[in-house]
């Protein structure tokens, strides 16, 4: 009799010590994590965002509001993964110049296409840029393309944020106009007000509550969205909102730049591209890739948790629109 109640219990424990080690494995299956990029010591570090439900948008009495921040409404996202970082130059280096193509990530993969099969950029005009800085003057395409290439390399599905998923990560679940007191600005962002209107480093100013830095400032981030000023009178209570247009101008950048006075760095503020970024381009068509006169503008990179069907893939890496 002894000899069954022992076996019982010893069971019943190899049953809770399975079952808290599964419950553990799935908890870490949504954790901070750093991509490696196979053929180079480079890694993105990823940091994960809880979904849930927001308001979006500013209130009348929002300082430096803007008609097209309203009304506010309610909006939800699903969990995914961003860059604790702006995407960086010497990161895009490694798919501007596609030395290490021939080296993919090894284990299981959620992306199989081929790296061979993605457009390759071509070279800037004017190389702005240096390793630990935020890339910028590059087009949306571009950045669209280089998260193509990073899915087909680390096998992970990595693609620009939406306008929603952006602004839930930089707000915090704050509803205020920044996720911090207004003059601790100096500590999170660079702005027209203390940068000398210089690009600067990445993650020199302290991250948000999710890990995030530079999301004020420092460089404006393409997301997916075109632009459209009444947008938001039609998605209040939407989930997982993107607005997909076959029209290059306007595409929605956010959180202002080192150019930029305080009030467009707000998580609500909403900026757009124009055709004027690429006033100067020589290029005839002009430049899938680069912008001439945009040299505020770069993007940070998000992982959903749950990847696409591989029919819609090729929406959110976009398509070349040429321009004349």
């Amino acid at each position: 009799m002894r000899f069954f109640l022992r076996l019982s219990l010893i069971l019943v424990c190899c049953f809770f010590v399975q079952r808290t080690d599964a419950e553990q494995l799935e908890q870490n299956q949504f954790s901070k994590y750093s991509q490696k990029i196979a053929g180079s010591d480079l890694v993105i570090h990823m940091v994960p965002i809880t979904g849930g439900q927001f308001k979006a948008g500013s209130l009348l009495t929002e300082k430096g509001r803007k008609e097209d921040e309203g009304p506010v409404h309610q909006v939800s996202v699903d969990d995914f993964w961003m860059g604790s970082y702006e995407v960086t130059w010497d990161l895009f280096e490694l798919f501007l110049y596609r030395e290490t193509d021939h080296e993919i990530s090894e284990g299981d993969r959620e992306v199989d296409i081929q790296i061979d099969g993605i457009s390759g950029a071509t070279m800037p005009y004017v190389n702005f840029n240096k390793p630990g800085y935020p890339l910028i003057n590059v087009t949306q395409y571009a950045a669209a393309t280089f998260c193509k290439w990073l899915s087909a390399k680390t096998g992970h599905f990595y693609r620009l944020p939406t306008e929603a998923e952006w602004e839930y990560a930089a707000r915090t679940n704050s509803e205020k106009a920044f996720p911090f007191e207004a003059n601790a600005i100096d500590d999170y962002a660079w702005h027209k007000g203390n940068s000398s209107e210089n690009l600067q480093k990445g993650g020199l100013k302290a991250s948000n509550k999710w890990g995030l830095y530079d999301m004020y400032g420092n460089a404006s981030e393409w997301v997916l969205d075109s632009y459209d000023p009444n947008y938001y009178k039609e998605i209040g209570g939407a989930k997982n909102p993107v607005l997909f247009t076959d029209e290059l101008y306007p595409r929605v950048v956010k959180g202002g730049s080192f150019k930029d006075d305080i009030d467009k760095l707000r998580p609500a503020a909403r900026g757009f591209s124009d055709k004027s970024w690429k006033k100067r381009d020589p290029q005839i068509p002009k430049s899938l890739w680069w912008l001439t006169d945009a040299t505020h503008v770069g993007f940070r990179i998000v992982r959903p948790k749950v990847a696409p069907p591989k029919a819609e893939w090729e929406k959110y890496w976009g398509k070349p629109i040429k321009e004349y």
